[in-house]
């Protein structure tokens, strides 16, 4: 009994927001933290060892260590010092400075790039901030202790030095995260002004490690979300796509949407999940996107933006081909262009994945046409596995019939022999539901061929044998008449 009041009193005790004044640290040894050296890279111990070498102070930081507690191996490493940009440049024999808000150095081991930043100041005459206390600016550089109190939550706020294996923890952050707790440093809201991407990092926190986020920490949240609406775009698309492959992308969209944040993130989120079957789609794409990183496979950021705005591409598609009479393949690039030219400005998503995702897009009208010799290439394309996983998603939903991608499934594995003999028996579908239809129309019935894949390759069938042949002049005798020919097989 005696014991349950003590672990409450300290639950207590370090609950609400952490002091940001606490000069010394508390000093923990590998006995006590039992962090394992083989999960430190080798890159991050050379760039420690290269700036101690010359009697600078140098730890791992931030989310790295974070991990190390938690028996994860990190994705990346941070490096904090007291020596400057410079400085660092200096001691290491591949390094670029980077950053105009805050300069840091990109240490470069081939692949592997370690971030190095100085300590930063508490306060300065270099600070500046724009009118709703964003900061803008800062490059004034100070003391270990300062850097502890300038970072945002507690967990991310701990030290740990490679060469000695110590720990330092100013903020109680070695506590909040055995007690699985996310807690701000110093005052809440002050500290969501500075940045309201922290606002963001603590959901997307929680939501990836299971956490919980503290009350003083989670109660300014919904109210001050406008403040997103001052961030730069570049900033929103990269923590949205952190959002998205952190592994609990689903936990942490259901989290953004009970914070109410979703609509200053992504304004066009809330038209997404009210589009019929959009939220289906969307949350489906999230949890296929959380269980191939589960399994540790690769996914694309491309593949992901374009999930969450294909709801609008489809809404334009059939726009564009029942209302302005456009063909199948022309109506879905026009729908696609149109996405891309509103939505990728407004949300500042890169040049290089919105090349990606008209290509993922257009693949899935490409990939109902099964005769002639479209499958060859298709099969062939650098976005055919994309295209295809697309397409999976779009028959789970229900919006093709499963039997399209079991067809590529098979077609992509199977032999040249089998793959003629599967276009050959695509083709007599096609020309059967074609007939169908025909008969359907003719009847005044309302059946429409393009709501299956294998009617609208029928309909283009159709369409190429409709074609008038061209007459060509007889270069004869005054008098003889031209003979028609064909113009072939396309």
């Amino acid at each position: 009994m005696f014991e349950r009041i003590v672990e409450r009193f300290k639950s207590w005790m370090n609950s609400g927001p952490a002091d940001a004044i606490v000069k010394t640290p508390r000093i923990i040894p590998k006995e006590v933290h039992r962090i394992s050296p083989d999960l430190v890279s080798w890159e991050a111990k050379r760039t420690c060892e290269a700036l101690q070498k010359r009697g600078f102070q140098a730890y791992i930081v931030g989310g790295a260590v974070r991990d190390l507690l938690l028996g994860v191996t990190p994705k990346d490493f941070d490096v904090a010092t007291d020596a400057t940009p410079v400085e660092v440049k200096r001691a290491q024999r591949r390094a670029l400075i980077i950053g105009k808000r805050f300069q840091l150095v990109h240490v470069i081991f081939g692949r592997e790039i370690i971030e190095c930043s100085t300590f930063r100041a508490l306060e300065g005459a270099g600070v500046r901030k724009d009118a709703a206390g964003r900061v803008v600016s800062d490059n004034v550089f100070g003391e270990m202790w300062e850097d502890a109190a300038r970072r945002d939550f507690t967990i991310n706020a701990l030290y740990y030095d490679p060469a000695t294996e110590a720990l330092y923890d100013y903020h109680h952050g070695f506590e909040d995260i055995a007690a699985k707790r996310v807690r701000m440093i110093g005052e809440p809201e002050a500290r969501y002004r500075e940045d309201p991407v922290r606002m963001l990092r603590a959901i997307r926190i929680a939501a990836k490690l299971g956490f919980t986020i503290d009350s003083a920490t989670e109660r300014p949240i919904a109210k001050m979300g406008a403040l997103l609406k001052n961030v730069p775009a570049a900033r929103l698309s990269d923590e949205l796509l952190k959002i998205l492959t952190c592994g609990q992308a689903v936990e942490s969209m259901k989290k953004l949407r009970a914070a109410k944040l979703n609509q200053a993130l992504m304004p066009i989120l809330d038209l997404i999940l009210s589009e019929p079957d959009g939220e289906k789609f969307l949350m489906l794409a999230l949890r296929r996107t959380d269980e191939r990183l589960a399994v540790g496979k690769k996914i694309s950021p491309a593949f992901l933006f374009g999930t969450l705005l294909w709801p609008q591409v489809a809404k334009r598609w059939v726009h564009n081909e029942e209302k302005r009479g456009m063909g199948r393949i022309a109506a879905l690039h026009e729908a696609s262009v149109e996405v891309l030219a509103t939505q990728c400005q407004q949300f500042s998503i890169q040049r290089r994945y919105q090349a990606d995702m008209h290509d993922i897009w257009l693949m899935q009208a490409k990939l109902e046409r099964r005769t002639g010799k479209a499958p060859w290439s298709l099969v062939q394309h650098p976005r055919y596995r994309a295209g295809y996983d697309f397409l999976l998603l779009r028959a789970m939903t229900g919006h093709v019939p499963q039997s399209l991608p079991d067809w590529w499934d098979a077609f992509s594995q199977a032999d040249d022999d089998s793959r003629r003999s599967m276009i050959e028996a695509a083709q007599l579908e096609a020309r059967r539901t074609g007939e169908k239809a025909r008969r359907t129309r003719s009847s005044g019935g309302s059946g429409k061929p393009e709501d299956s894949a294998a009617a609208g390759a029928s309909e283009e069938a159709r369409t190429r044998r409709r074609r008038p042949r061209r007459r060509r002049r007889s270069s004869g005798r005054s008098g003889e008449t031209g003979s028609s020919v064909s113009g072939g097989e396309r």
